[in-house]
């Protein structure tokens, strides 16, 4: 069944009785958005909602804005404007879709400009409440055409299939994990479900909440840390992660090649083979363009430079330190490692280091050259606090035990200040 009521007439249904004791009273101002105002009316929302009105048809701005306020779980019917209508989500997390299109997740912050006569629902997510300001433009033009409400099963088919667990994960784990792999079936829901919702619940909601990383340099730590790990299967879950965020398909191949001098080229091999075969679905063409800026004979030369770059004046140390049989493995440190593959373009020196520091940390029994490359993190502006946030990221897919030892490093290099 459908109504069909004018948005003013919608608006004043809603509010006719407070606006008659407010004149009364002659109280009557409207001063602030952030009251709840009256229940919604039944008929056209499910749950529980609250609308407040903050200009209407008498302040002649010929447009009608309120705010509306969701409980979890409450949303409108289905409905169009024919003037369109402009959301501004400002508190919690919620929902919007248009027929035919999947629910798109919705927070605080987001502006949603829905097209005139397009069927669309919007409310709360199943966790969280939402409030929006709602405008609706060319007052004098618009009919909202009010629709059936959203089914509980249109509801939920925000993840698809539902799995109970689903419920127990938050908006924000949900909302993260969506961003990285948007419409993601997992498996592991199906046959882990306690375990998914524990994990996703602290990776993707408490550990992305503690502190801020740009979310392209995070994916490329963590895809880092899968290579230093060995973890073929997760590695292969953030390069694509890496390429929905728009990281570069150059980046990804960059952090490959710099793991190579680090972990060893028996260590990295099959994670180019896999890497390769992603590119290949995604339709990359390769070999991708050549980042390298070093020549046979200016690789030591710009090496060195490199490595005193980020070391300083140690780099001098170690060679007139050095035994003169073990003379050349300082040289290959220098020609090979460093000049090789730390000189190429496609990655900046800081996102190197950092990059650098997420394998060794992740290899594991590396404390000696962990200490080292805190040290040129620093030396190159990845300051303690980068360095605290790098490591809870790498957390939920190192573990505590690596993750605790590279903070006794961090300690020890960059002690907290007093």
């Amino acid at each position: 069944m459908k109504i069909t009521i004018p948005i003013s007439a919608f608006i004043y249904l809603i509010f006719s009785s407070l606006l008659a004791s407010q004149i009364k009273t002659k109280s009557y101002t409207m001063t602030t958005f952030s009251d709840k105002g009256n229940p919604a009316p039944k008929e056209y929302f499910t749950g529980t909602v609250w609308v407040q009105p903050n200009i209407g048809k008498d302040d002649d701005y010929n447009t009608i804005i309120g705010t509306v306020s969701f409980e979890p779980k409450a949303r409108t019917n289905w409905h169009t404007h024919t003037t369109g209508q402009i959301l501004f989500v400002i508190e919690g997390i919620g929902y919007y879709q248009e027929k035919g299109k999947p629910i798109q997740l919705i927070q605080k912050g987001d502006v949603i400009k829905i097209p005139k006569d397009v069927v669309h629902w919007h409310g709360a997510s199943h966790n969280s409440a939402m409030r929006h300001i709602a405008i609706v433009p060319q007052l004098d033009k618009d009919v909202t055409e009010w629709l059936k409400p959203v089914s509980n099963e249109d509801y939920d088919s925000f993840k698809a299939p539902v799995y109970n667990v689903e419920n127990n994960i938050s908006p924000n784990a949900i909302m993260n994990h969506e961003a990285l792999w948007p419409n993601y079936i997992s498996k592991a829901k199906e046959t882990d479900p306690d375990l998914i919702e524990v994990f996703d619940n602290f990776a993707f909601d408490e550990v992305l909440a503690h502190n801020t990383m740009d979310p392209k340099t995070r994916v490329m730590m963590i895809l880092a840390s899968t290579i230093g790990s060995q973890a073929l299967t997760e590695y292969k879950m953030y390069v694509n992660a890496a390429l929905n965020i728009e990281v570069s398909p150059i980046q990804i191949k960059e952090i490959l090649y710099q793991s190579v001098p680090y972990l060893g080229i028996s260590k990295v091999i099959d994670f180019i083979h896999v890497t390769n075969e992603i590119f290949t679905e995604h339709h990359i063409q390769l070999p991708l363009e050549s980042q390298s800026v070093t020549t046979p004979k200016s690789r030591s030369e710009k090496g060195l430079a490199q490595q005193k770059e980020i070391f300083g004046d140690r780099i001098d140390d170690m060679y007139k330190n050095s035994p003169k049989d073990l003379l050349h493995l300082q040289q290959f440190l220098s020609a090979n490692c460093f000049g090789d593959y730390v000189t190429r373009n496609g990655l900046d020196v800081k996102t190197r280091e950092m990059a650098t520091l997420s394998f060794l940390i992740a290899l594991g029994g590396t404390e000696s050259q962990i200490k080292g490359h805190i040290q040129g993190n620093s030396n190159v502006g990845n300051d303690r606090q980068t360095l605290i946030n790098l490591m809870t990221h790498l957390l939920p897919y190192i573990g505590y035990p690596r993750t605790l030892n590279a903070i006794n490093c961090l300690n020890e290099i960059l002690p907290p200040s007093k």
